[in-house]
């Protein structure tokens, strides 16, 4: 078999030549089926993050998924992920161009694109746990009360905890939990303290005023956790 392997010269050639040309034929079929795949999911996914993000008070932004096709003609363009080249692109308000997302967006708009992405992920592919830390890094007022709002509906198809600072992402726990550091001189050591309904809101008003003893805090307190409620 090694020497009429080695025999036939050009013949041989020929039939090797004709076998990688089908090979090709096979391989251009399926990097375009799966380029086709990848447009219709491209444009699912920019559309859903998008609509996330209107709703955490970004209503001028746009999420885009960017899919190059190199050409399908050229052995050389092939990778093992097809002919694809993918890049995530980001507009802040209208009229802005769609650049790369890591060049463009801020701390906060950054934190909540990534959560509109995980909101979006989480109804196809659920993940058992999600851990968020201070994923409102750089957003306040009512930003952080959307993205609270967001974690909640997150946290109805999995499980979720959050690090946080802001008492407006915090008041959407299902479960507050507040860890306490204490130093004696020599050892320093963490506690995990769970809230009660009646801690909490002085908890809450610690984290909004930094006083648990303001009396206005404490009305403030009690209405973002009535908002909550009232959602």
């Amino acid at each position: 078999d090694k020497i009429t392997d080695l025999s036939g010269g050009s013949a041989r050639i020929t039939q090797l030549q004709k076998e990688a040309d089908l090979e090709f034929v096979e391989l251009k079929q399926a990097a375009l089926a799966v380029s086709k795949e990848r447009q219709i999911g491209a444009d699912k996914l920019s559309k859903l993050v998008t609509n996330e993000i209107k709703n955490l008070s970004m209503p001028n932004s746009q999420f885009i998924i960017e899919q190059r096709v190199a050409d399908a003609d050229v052995a050389k363009n092939y990778t093992p992920a097809g002919l694809d080249e993918i890049s995530i692109l980001f507009a802040a308000h209208a009229g802005a161009s769609a650049l790369p997302l890591n060049k463009v967006a801020s701390g906060g708009e950054l934190s909540r694109v990534m959560l509109a992405l995980e909101v979006v992920i989480a109804e196809a592919e659920p993940v058992g746990t999600y851990i968020f830390d201070e994923v409102d890094a750089g957003v306040g007022g009512k930003a952080a009360v959307e993205v609270g709002r967001r974690l909640a509906k997150l946290a109805k198809s999995a499980q979720v905890i959050v690090i946080t600072h802001l008492a407006q992402v915090a008041v959407w726990a299902d479960n507050h939990l507040v860890v306490k550091k204490s130093e004696n001189g020599s050892v320093t050591q963490s506690d995990v303290i769970e809230m009660s309904v009646e801690a909490r809101k002085v908890e809450i008003a610690r984290m909004l005023s930094g006083q648990e003893d303001s009396q206005t805090a404490q009305e403030h307190a009690t209405e973002l956790l009535a908002i909550v409620r009232n959602s």
